[in-house]
């Protein structure tokens, strides 16, 4: 598969199911157990007798919780798995009756529409082929919106619930998770700096790795919290900080309480540079959704970054008193305006009406291209925030270190660093998380997609099934 194929989901063909009536519950015993198809269409409700006897099984079982459904590859006897009590198969059944009562039937045959990744096609089709079934491509109609399913890269998948939380890519769109990884482990490590607390998420994270505690479900996310874990140790080391100014680490760029302007400055620039990033990915993601001309004139395309970096290019020029950069600033400004108002007016409409409201739109895109830009001092703030409370900590410990006290000194150097360290990881993860969904997807994302949901049920086993 080419590189770049992998920073788009899976390509998907709208497929028909054409099987027998007379092997239909063959056909969708291997539908289920290979698991590739979303079918698309209506399930109506359970019914029947695989129904009642789950029913009654379920009254007289003492395991709490709904059955999770399990297939036997031949049909079986309603009757004998009621008598042993086997709440899984019987649930399967239930739900591969209402799949059978869902298919379209013509004559003989019954069949079912559904989305199936390119890459399956052929697999599935030899699968289908010895129980009778067929599969067909059919066309895309244009209302049609094929579902998601994002590569199954290996790096990629531990941050992906970064993306999945705020919303389902759009099937058009570019994979959004590298760059949400990459933009969530900066702007955490610049708000947690710190050598020493950095190495301990470190150490959790490949904790949680190995757990098998009630913690386990939490497994996945293991990488995502070392990486967070190790930017907030490198920032530490460009801070000079290891739980708290102890002087261990040297200051290799800046001490935030010492030079709080630059790191709003710096933060600033972080959040400008994440800000172009996401206009890009934004843009192109306008051009795969609707073409060139949506993506010229749309508020996370051509328009917006014109407004962007014309800004930028303007206030540099100002403050280095370069004239024509600032001219070719409020230029580039000027050019985005007008192309932020044609495309505003066009989804308007016509007349008076509708040139106020792209008037009222343009004004409140450019606000917000300003306050997005300046809400990224909040790096610099929380950076600030937990520099100053190990400070505390440390100058309190220090205050009390020496005779009767020196215990004391210890119990509040431990005791304040653990207190820091769980507060400013939850509010750097929050604030991270804040600071990705509304300035930065809200101009990769215009509108939301639907996920891949395919239909699968596991076979049971043959000891399973006994």
């Amino acid at each position: 598969m080419p590189r770049s194929d992998l920073a788009i989901p899976a390509r998907m063909s709208r497929v028909g199911i054409v099987a027998p009536r007379a092997r239909l519950r063959e056909a969708l015993v291997e539908l289920a157990d290979a698991g590739i198809v979303e079918l698309i269409g209506s399930v109506p409700p359970p019914q029947g007798e695989e129904v009642e006897a789950l029913r009654r099984v379920e009254r007289l079982s003492l395991r709490a919780g709904p059955a999770r459904p399990r297939l036997a590859p031949e049909s079986p006897d309603v009757v004998e798995l009621e008598r042993r009590g086997d709440r899984e198969l019987l649930a399967g059944e239930v739900e591969l009756a209402r799949r059978a009562d869902a298919a379209v039937r013509h004559g003989s045959f019954a069949g079912y529409v559904g989305w199936v990744p390119e890459t399956e096609l052929g697999a599935l089709s030899a699968r289908l082929a010895p129980v009778g079934a067929a599969l067909v491509e059919l066309p895309k109609p244009v209302w049609a919106d094929p579902p998601t399913l994002l590569r199954s890269v290996r790096l990629a998948r531990p941050f992906r619930p970064l993306v999945e939380t705020y919303g389902a890519t759009r099937y058009e769109d570019i994979d959004p998770t590298p760059f949400a990884a990459f933009a969530f482990v900066l702007m955490f490590g610049m708000m947690f700096g710190d050598v020493g607390q950095g190495l301990v998420l470190v150490l959790l994270g490949l904790f949680l790795r190995r757990t098998r505690s009630r913690l386990s479900s939490l497994q996945s996310a293991w990488p995502l919290v070392v990486a967070c874990g190790a930017s907030g140790a490198f920032f530490g080391l460009l801070y000079g900080e290891f739980f708290g100014p102890t002087g261990i680490v040297p200051t290799l760029w800046l001490d935030p309480l010492e030079e709080p302007l630059r790191l709003l400055v710096a933060a600033v620039a972080v959040g400008a540079v994440l800000i172009a990033c996401s206009y890009a990915i934004g843009t192109v993601n306008r051009w795969r959704e609707r073409g060139p001309a949506a993506a010229l004139v749309a508020p996370s395309g051509f328009a917006g970054i014109a407004v962007f970096l014309g800004g930028a290019l303007a206030l540099a020029g100002f403050v280095r008193s370069v004239d024509w950069l600032a001219v070719a600033g409020v230029a580039l400004v000027g050019a985005g305006v007008v192309l932020l108002g044609l495309g505003f007016f066009l989804e308007a409409g016509r007349g008076p009406a509708a040139v106020a409201q792209a008037s009222v739109e343009v004004v409140d895109a450019v606000v917000r291209v300003v306050a997005n830009a300046v809400s990224f001092a909040r790096l610099a703030a929380f950076g600030l925030m937990h520099g100053a409370l190990t400070a505390i900590v440390y100058d309190g410990s220090v205050a009390l270190w020496g005779g009767a006290f020196t215990l004391a000194a210890i119990v509040l150097f431990v005791a304040g660093n653990a207190a820091a360290f769980v507060l400013e990881a939850l509010v750097a993860g929050v604030q991270a998380l804040r600071l990705e969904y509304y300035e930065l997807f809200s101009r990769i994302f215009a509108g939301e997609g639907r996920r891949f949901s395919p239909w699968s049920i596991p076979l049971a086993t043959t000891e399973e099934e006994s």
